[in-house]
């Protein structure tokens, strides 16, 4: 059983019969229909992929043309048909759409959405390294979220890997290549009896036997990518193909805890059920697991913010602006503010404007200006904003970053909010300065 035949996705290309596949020599080297073909930038066992540009409606497209053209037998147009079709039936956000599905005087081929940042395989070649957990479960959520939606449409992939997931110029996750699809509880006619469909390192235990398939064989090969954008690893490797395969069904893959020690116990849960050898033992659907990446993914980034405060404490305490206050008075004014972050030359407050905040420079260098003016200048430990004091006044000076700046911004309406002794720790400090600079002769901030 392991040794099945292999079907056209785990066999060398074929040459490209009497039919001329246009060689990508540069920029409008070829055209199909009313497509200018640009450049290859992928090629399978069946199907040739070209950058091309719509010249009806000047935009770039990915196209698809069969690789064996005019030539290609009828059950090589039929898969690559059903493939289109298959696409094209589904709409999702995080699914490669479908532009056109047609022929070219015999040759199929059908259009869809260029995705600039290439495959998810390509991104982690150039990462270098493992994502973070919190990275993975974001990215992966989506594409499960995507795989729920084709089950939901009866479409089983059969194919999913890192090298079927496409990122767009946001690093936002596309499924694509629907060349294995199938429908599910139904007899397509597009897969060889006994044949063995998929890409080895990312099949599930019952794919690599040829057995029946269900939705929880594509939550296997979810399960395989999550374990690979965490370790940097496939969860199996092996010097040929007959061992490989062996593993998938009768071995373990190392735990990821092994391979990498920050990644959550949950985390790590999860690939594990979803690489479990009996079906019924995985997710019950992608909605399952994609809802179980998200409750991870939400604690990974509520714990990164707590640490984040923690940060922004320790910055806190160490300006001398914070010197007088405990360090429950420090949290309360954090509770009440927004660490902002200026380039240079970004007006921060701008004269005649109202504006209720108190300001605490945190980082950087400020200028205070007055009709165009320079008056002086802010350091670290600085503070302004002392209008804020007069309901309804207006900003008497603009403030502007004259490097990059980190700058508290205290909210008068929270700071109401926090303790008696805090308000007074605030009231008292911030007046402090203010007098202090108006003794110093220094020019009055607003």
């Amino acid at each position: 059983m392991l040794a099945a035949g292999l079907s056209e996705s785990l066999a060398e290309p074929q040459p490209d019969s009497e039919f001329n596949i246009p060689d990508a020599k540069g920029p409008g080297f070829g055209r199909l229909s009313r497509y200018e073909l640009i450049e290859e930038i992928a090629r399978g066992g069946m199907g040739v992929v070209y950058r091309a540009r719509d010249i009806g409606l000047n935009r770039t497209v990915a196209l698809k043309m069969i690789l064996s053209g005019q030539f290609a037998s009828e059950r090589d147009v039929k898969r690559f048909r059903a493939e289109a079709e298959a696409a094209a039936r589904l709409d999702h956000p995080n699914i490669v759409p479908i532009y056109e599905v047609g022929q070219e005087e015999g040759r199929p081929f059908f259009s869809m959405k260029f995705m600039e940042g290439g495959t998810l395989t390509a991104q982690l070649a150039a990462w270098q390294s493992p994502l973070d957990p919190r990275q993975a479960a974001s990215l992966l959520v989506k594409v499960a979220r995507a795989v729920h939606h084709a089950h939901q449409h009866a479409i089983l992939h059969r194919d999913l890997k890192p090298g079927n997931i496409l990122l767009d110029a946001q690093g936002e996750p596309h499924v694509s290549d629907f060349g294995l699809a199938k429908y599910l509880d139904s007899g397509d006619g597009l897969t060889m009896s006994g044949a063995m469909v998929g890409s080895p390192s990312y099949m599930s235990p019952e794919q690599v036997q040829s057995l029946e398939l269900t939705h929880h064989s594509d939550l296997y090969s979810l399960g395989a990518v999550m374990y690979e954008l965490l370790t940097g690893i496939r969860p199996f490797r092996a010097g040929n193909l007959v061992k490989l395969l062996h593993q998938i069904v009768y071995a373990t893959p190392p735990p990821i805890h092994t391979q990498r020690k920050d990644v959550p116990e949950e985390l790590e849960e999860i690939v594990a059920m979803a690489m479990q050898k009996t079906p019924d033992k995985r997710q019950k659907s992608g909605a399952d697991f994609a809802a179980e990446l998200t409750r991870v993914h939400q604690r990974l980034r509520e714990q990164n913010a707590r640490i984040d405060q923690q940060e922004q404490f320790d910055v806190l305490r160490r300006l001398r602006f914070f010197h007088d206050f405990s360090h429950a008075e420090i949290w309360e004014v954090l509770r009440a503010s927004t660490l902002t972050n200026y380039p240079a030359g970004e007006e921060i407050v701008k004269e005649g404007e109202m504006d209720d905040r108190f300001y605490i420079l945190v980082d950087g260098k400020c200028t205070v200006e007055r009709h165009g003016k320079v008056l002086g200048s802010m350091d670290s430990g600085d503070c302004f904003g002392e209008t804020s004091y007069v309901r309804g006044a207006r900003r008497t000076a603009t403030i502007k970053a004259e490097t990059p700046v980190s700058v508290l911004r205290v909210s008068s309406t929270l700071l109401e909010q926090v303790s008696a002794a805090c308000q007074l720790r605030f009231n008292r400090v911030f007046l402090r300065a203010l007098v202090s600079r108006l003794q110093g002769n220094e020019p009055r901030v607003e």
